[in-house]
């Protein structure tokens, strides 16, 4: 068990954007740059070194309001890091989301060759990232870091997309989003689980010892310390092909909601059937404990869960499963895009709607990919064979799902793909000191 007393991190130097839930509501815009003048690029690292908010002012005057910057391993090369320190970055960072596709099972419609412009592509060098409780605030921390980039002839916008919290404070799919974040030791940010121990800052946070005891981090050591890495990921989502497959498989229109919860492992609340199995709980919102459950003990079979529901893939909490889950826990972040499909239509109009999605930790490979592969696009961890995640599950083809019941089980056939990769990058989130750094950097 974890002791929050044996680590303290230097909150003032980490941006605030690895640590900090969300607000809810949100508004949120992502920017990218290329940076065609490394003069300017570190120009821009010096002035956004002064706008990042860091994970120890939680006091700000605009609130819940805070800017995050991430570079791309391209970015960094473009900005004139050595080789040599280049090369002590992970690995799967330094080849880049788009070089992955296969292992992280985007092919078909998800491929990169159908990605969005400029997503995935060398030219992504910086990614700026604001976020706030509402619009206004939101246009402030934007008119706020506009001065770091404004005016740089050698550092280009290239791409912009703005999200924003949906009227019901949901993700496109009617489900209430942003409800489970671990407790990171030395944080001083409570894990929504109070089953959980804390996990070691390592697991989050470069130059911190891990659960394995491990440091990560660069060299030179400045560069890495206090930083992040993270996977973006643009998740464009099928609505009208989702709420079409629960009524053509529900016999009535409550049972189209027992099935939208067994596929998820939470009703549309947010309320989790390990805690409400029968029937949807709202009032279970405003419950601190809403979040505080295990499967192993009350529920192995997955008679309440099914072990193949989206969260449990994505967090098998105490289940015994194939990897210890605490080595691959993850701080997950998403973000709505796009128009509310109408309540009721059962087609999809043509619009991109979907969620804008951040995976934070200190190790992509057994962090990101290793859940992406092997638990949401795999089912031989519980058992279950090649059987994919109902939801984010990659393959070109239809899929199976298993829900447990007594005296027979619940099989839903040939689920379409709900959920297609629109891009992605993998960004490291430099420490401010570290942006400081990138910003004297000389040839």
């Amino acid at each position: 068990m974890s002791d929050d007393t044996q680590v303290k991190l230097e909150l003032d130097d980490i941006q605030r954007g690895v640590l900090s839930p969300r607000p809810t509501p949100y508004a949120a815009t992502y920017l990218l740059f290329r940076v065609d003048d490394r003069h300017h690029g570190r120009e821009l690292m010096r002035r956004v070194s002064a706008v990042v908010t860091s994970a120890a002012d939680t006091t700000s005057p605009l609130g819940e309001t805070w800017v995050s910057v991430a570079l791309t391993y391209h970015g960094l090369r473009a900005l004139g890091v050595p080789q040599e320190s280049l090369e002590t970055f992970a690995w799967e960072f330094r080849q880049g989301m788009a070089a992955r596709a296969t292992a992280l099972g985007d092919v078909g419609d998800s491929a990169p060759e159908h990605w969005e412009s400029p997503l995935g592509m060398p030219d992504v060098h910086v990614v700026l990232v604001a976020l706030a409780p509402d619009n206004a605030r939101l246009q402030a921390a934007i008119d706020r870091a506009r001065p770091a980039y404004h005016a740089l002839p050698g550092v280009t916008a290239i791409w912009r997309q703005d999200c924003h919290a949906l009227p019901t404070e949901t993700e496109p799919f009617g489900y209430r989003d942003g409800i489970s974040h671990p407790a990171v030791e030395g944080s001083g940010i409570a894990g929504s689980n109070t089953l959980e121990a804390p996990l070691k800052a390592g697991e989050f946070v470069l130059g911190y010892p891990d659960e394995l005891g491990g440091v990560q981090n660069t060299q030179p050591e400045v560069l890495g310390r206090n930083g992040s890495y993270a996977a973006f990921r643009k998740l464009h989502q099928r609505v009208g092909a989702f709420r079409r497959y629960l009524r053509d498989n529900a016999t009535d229109p409550a049972d189209e909601e027992l099935l939208a919860a067994k596929i998820m492992g939470r009703w549309r609340s947010g309320a989790p059937l390990a805690l409400s199995p029968d029937r949807d709980d709202p009032g279970l919102d405003a419950d601190p404990y809403r979040n505080s459950f295990l499967y192993r003990q009350d529920d192995p079979a997955g008679f309440l869960t099914p072990g193949g529901s989206h969260i449990r893939r994505g967090n098998p909490r105490d289940a015994a499963v194939a990897g210890v889950p605490r080595l691959h826990r993850m701080i997950r972040r998403g973000t709505v895009y796009g128009p509310p499909l109408p309540d009721g239509v059962l087609e999809d109009d043509g619009a991109d709607r979907g969620l804008m999605f951040a995976f934070i930790g200190a190790h992509l490979g057994r962090q990101f990919e290793f859940v992406q592969s092997e638990w949401m696009n795999d089912g031989v961890f519980f058992g279950a064979g090649d059987a994919a995640d109902p939801i984010v599950g990659s393959g070109d083809g239809p899929a199976d799902f298993t829900i447990p019941r007594r005296p027979l089980r619940r099989r839903l056939l040939s689920l379409p793909r709900f959920v297609v990769t629109r891009g992605g990058e993998y960004c490291f989130l430099p420490s401010l000191s570290a942006l400081r750094w990138l910003g004297d950097l000389t040839d």
